[in-house]
């Protein structure tokens, strides 16, 4: 069983930045590919961004391409994201989820998810 507890969220203004982390304490992490998704109130889950397991690839919404940077530390059991230039629009909750089988932006491909951490943007 993975756990997945994500920290980090809370109030920016925009423009700010936040760094969110999620931390695994299963032994697959070093194994599985990452990914970061974000619920706004009202809307359905989206994805925001994925690193791969091995070499560390990366992906993104277009919508957070050249504010948002996903990275791990393999040695922490943690991914991170860190956003910049935020916006009133980034304003929901933020998961983190371990990816199963393949390499995706699809939810069903993730298999484990953390509770959420909240991040609030003001304007």
């Amino acid at each position: 069983q993975v756990q997945l507890v994500e920290s980090g969220g809370g109030l920016v203004q925009a423009g700010g930045s936040l760094r969110l982390s999620c931390t695994s304490s299963g032994r697959t992490f070093t194994s599985s590919s990452m990914g970061w998704f974000r619920q706004a109130a009202g809307k359905e889950r989206e994805f925001v961004a994925a690193v791969s397991r091995g070499d560390g690839n990366t992906y993104y919404a277009d919508f957070v391409k050249g504010r948002f940077t996903i990275s791990r530390d393999n040695a922490k059991n943690t991914v991170y994201l860190q956003m910049n230039s935020l916006k009133p629009e980034d304003t929901a909750v933020y998961y983190c989820a371990v990816m199963g089988t393949g390499w995706g932006t699809l939810i069903p491909l993730y298999n484990y998810w953390g509770q959420g951490t909240q991040v609030t943007v003001s304007s």
